[in-house]
């Protein structure tokens, strides 16, 4: 059994917070710079050239790259032989929130009542995901996620009757919906199966996937290939003024379901797609 005390915890998550906010994870950075490459449009490529002069400026300036700093999704992978010692994991994994929002000068978007909308100031509490896993380590994943984005994201319960081909509809619907609210060029999570909530969180958890790789289950990857041509011929482009790159990414994940269901959700991110990884 191996100890792990919680300030470990508070202390990378603070650190990964104020990181992830200020530079761009290399994945993300690589997709935007190639779509710059592909775009075919003029007003396209002046656009994603902007988003690389503000990553630049953000990085050596220590200014977020975007002003919604996002609310911090966590997602802990947990080895079945970790002991935690020192206090609550969750309080520490707020703590952790807290002080980076609080030390990093980020935005505050967190209420803390979806009613009666008082921030709560520091950007807590964080929306978290545990997972027990064989071994004596902790995974952490961050992604602050800017609701610009997440208030476009969909999720379907499709009748199995409906196949691919209503799975293929339910992406797109989505995306065209979206248009240019979700500020393209974006990434596109999806989750195919579970229930209701199990399908939403897979999309979630597909947005932290390096962007440029694919599901190793073949059908899925042709999916994914099928849809990011599929989605970028629908012209909506950099920042919705038009061209050829509406997504730099479709990441699908998938998860056994009921006999009686196909649950279908899209979690859309913004350029600005953050995710850092960190194992303990």
């Amino acid at each position: 059994m191996r100890e792990i005390n919680v300030a470990e915890i508070t202390e990378n998550i603070s650190d990964m917070c104020i990181e992830i906010n200020h530079r761009l994870s290399d994945d993300m950075e690589k997709a935007l710079y190639d779509a710059l490459e592909k775009e075919e449009s003029s007003t396209g490529k002046q656009v994603l050239s902007q988003l690389k002069k503000n990553l630049e400026i953000a990085s050596e300036e220590m200014i977020p790259i975007c002003q919604d700093t996002g609310m911090a999704i966590v997602f802990l992978e947990i080895g079945q032989d970790v002991h935690f010692i020192g206090g609550d994991l969750t309080d520490a994994v707020n703590n952790g929130v807290r002080r980076g929002y609080t030390e990093g000068y980020l935005r505050k978007s967190v209420v803390s009542d979806p009613i009666l909308r008082e921030n709560t100031k520091d950007n807590t509490p964080a929306v978290i995901h545990e997972k027990i896993v064989h071994g004596d380590g902790v995974k952490i994943t961050l992604a602050p996620k800017g609701f610009g984005s997440e208030n476009m994201s969909k999720l379907y319960m499709l009748k199995p009757s409906q196949g691919l081909e209503g799975v293929k509809k339910a992406i797109l619907k989505a995306v065209k919906d979206a248009g240019p609210n979700a500020c393209p060029p974006i990434v596109v999570g999806v989750g195919i199966g579970g229930d209701f909530e199990k399908c939403a969180l897979i999309a979630k958890e597909a947005l932290t996937r390096e962007a440029g790789t694919h599901s190793n289950i073949a059908w899925v990857k042709e999916l994914e290939t099928e849809m990011l041509e599929t989605i970028n011929d629908l012209g909506i482009g950099p920042a919705g003024l038009g061209g050829k790159v509406t997504a730099m990414a479709v990441n699908i994940n998938t998860y056994p379901t009921h006999i009686a269901g196909l649950p279908v959700a899209v979690n859309i991110c913004c350029h600005v797609n953050r995710h850092i990884t960190r194992c303990l």
